[in-house]
């Protein structure tokens, strides 16, 4: 099966490089793209300078994909792997003993995956995940809060395997005038919903990081569903 990605950049990518790139992305090394073209046109265009959506095509039958969105597991697993590889400010002791445990017993082994599938943690959205860290919003509500401004999936090429498969069909320019404008556009607005609706919509019996850790909850707990 043949699958349409793109990839947003300052430049156009004809030949993605393995190994190449940022270890402290959301999901590590890794190739990161979108199946929208209108996402990567945003994550390509910069204030002051056009951008690129660079469009493939790869074949993913036979690859590993690990979806962290699967139904078998819950946002803590992929909080998990935001953890292990970017930087939270833990400095007080709820944040730092929250984020020992979420690793301790939610970070999920995914060395062997090919490509991985998740949330993409643009800034508004990594400031939800350091606010339930440090107890000011609920398990349910940071569910809600990644579905804020529609930012939609992220799929990340891990293996040289995904690789070998990806072939370069073209590029589409995106204006800075109006893709940067469009991803500020998107930020704002899921800042402003959070800020005046969910991070304030607290509902008896919330989940918040305090309980999970009294009650050392794991992965099998039903309230994580």
């Amino acid at each position: 099966m043949i699958q349409r990605i793109f990839h947003g950049s300052d430049h156009i990518i004809e030949r993605p490089l393995f190994g190449y790139g940022k270890a402290y992305n959301d999901y590590g090394l890794g190739f990161y793209c979108t199946d929208s073209i209108d996402m990567a046109r945003e994550w390509g265009a910069s204030r002051l300078k056009d951008g690129f959506a660079n469009i493939y095509d790869i074949e993913i039958d036979g690859l590993a994909i690990l979806d962290l969105n699967d139904s078998d597991k819950c946002i803590l697993n992929w909080l998990a792997v935001l953890l292990q590889n970017r930087e939270f400010d833990t400095s007080s002791n709820l944040a730092f003993d929250a984020r020992n445990y979420i690793l301790d017993n939610f970070l999920i082994d995914y060395s062997k995956a090919d490509i991985m599938l998740g949330y993409r943690a643009d800034d508004s959205y990594f400031s939800f995940a350091q606010d339930f860290l440090n107890g000011a919003i609920s398990y349910r509500q940071l569910n809600n809060a990644m579905h804020l401004g529609k930012l939609g999936q992220q799929i990340v090429l891990k293996s040289e395997k995904a690789f070998d498969r990806v072939r370069f069909v073209g590029f589409d320019i995106a204006s800075s005038d109006e893709w940067f404008a469009k991803k500020e556009m998107r930020d704002n607005a899921a800042r402003s919903e959070y800020f005046n609706i969910e991070r304030n919509r607290r509902q008896k019996g919330d989940l918040y990081i305090t309980t999970i850790l009294d009650e050392e909850i794991k992965q099998d707990d039903t309230r994580l569903r």
